[in-house]
């Protein structure tokens, strides 16, 4: 197979790596996509270094054997945990994800931001070593979305639920006077309703997806692995668990369900 049209593998604990996929297929619409949702073992957020670089690893060995060309690690977590490691442990490009802490903390007016994440996210290097750069002289809110993965995870992003959990989680962000509120989870995009309608108006919100897709984008150019061929791309959707909530929300999202793949596939497979 011709390097430059093999797919993009994708990866996260569950359906929160959608949000990157579809900036991804906005930027490169002729690329050949890959997604495997951890969904048996969802949630990362709470679980060991050691068993996320395990089933990172199984999943990216996983990916490799599917031909893909480079690996997004559409999960905060997993790029915290794993991607060092997946980085020394295989020759292909990764892309990770990071909190997008600098542009809050250069842009913020109030000198106060506010970041939501999992645990997992908090204990990374990228985190830990971002905010000692960028954000030494602002005050950084932050909070763990505990049960808000598995809210998304059950289709329940715009629920009662969720607002009442958002509620608790930023209220006490908003009473510091943050004016950036960053994401620091992939699951979290799909959340942004909820938080448009109870954030204030000047508020901005952060989601770190279209930055990580314009980086995919540019590594797949440095090293000349950008499809040329525009015929027949596709994306083949693999999950350790059930696949009904990846198949509802890429329904349900203007830009993955309106995008017409020439084929669109759903899985269910135990790999790891």
């Amino acid at each position: 197979m011709n390097p430059k049209q093999k797919p993009i593998g994708i990866f996260d604990s569950g359906a929160g790596g959608l949000s990157v996929l579809k900036e991804l297929v906005k930027i490169m619409p002729y690329e050949s996509f890959i997604y495997f949702a951890d969904s048996a073992n969802c949630p990362y957020g709470s679980k060991p270094h050691e068993k996320i670089i395990e089933l990172s690893d199984c999943i990216t060995k996983f990916l490799i054997e599917q031909h893909c060309k480079t690996i997004v690690v559409a999960c905060n977590t997993a790029t915290a945990a794993a991607i060092d490691h997946l980085r020394k442990s295989f020759n292909l490009p990764f892309i990770g994800m990071e909190p997008a802490i600098k542009p809050a903390s250069l842009n913020t007016k109030t000198k106060s931001i506010g970041v939501l994440a999992t645990a997992g996210t908090f204990k990374g290097r990228l985190y830990i070593e971002t905010s000692q750069k960028y954000a030494s002289d602002v005050n950084v809110c932050y909070q763990v979305g505990e049960g808000l993965v598995e809210l998304v995870e059950k289709g329940m992003a715009n629920s009662k639920e969720a607002e009442v959990l958002l509620k608790k989680y930023v209220e006490p962000m908003v009473d510091c006077n943050i004016d950036h509120l960053v994401l620091g989870c992939t699951h979290y995009p799909f959340l942004k309703p909820v938080l448009r309608k109870i954030l204030p108006k000047g508020i901005e919100i952060i989601d770190p997806a279209p930055a990580v897709a314009k980086q995919t984008s540019k590594i797949l150019q440095e090293f000349n692995l950008n499809n040329d061929d525009t015929n027949n791309p596709y994306i083949t959707f693999f999950s350790s668990g059930k696949s009904e909530i990846l198949n509802d929300i890429v329904e349900k999202d203007e830009t993955l369900s309106t995008y017409k793949f020439p084929k669109m596939y759903y899985q269910e497979i135990r790999i790891c």
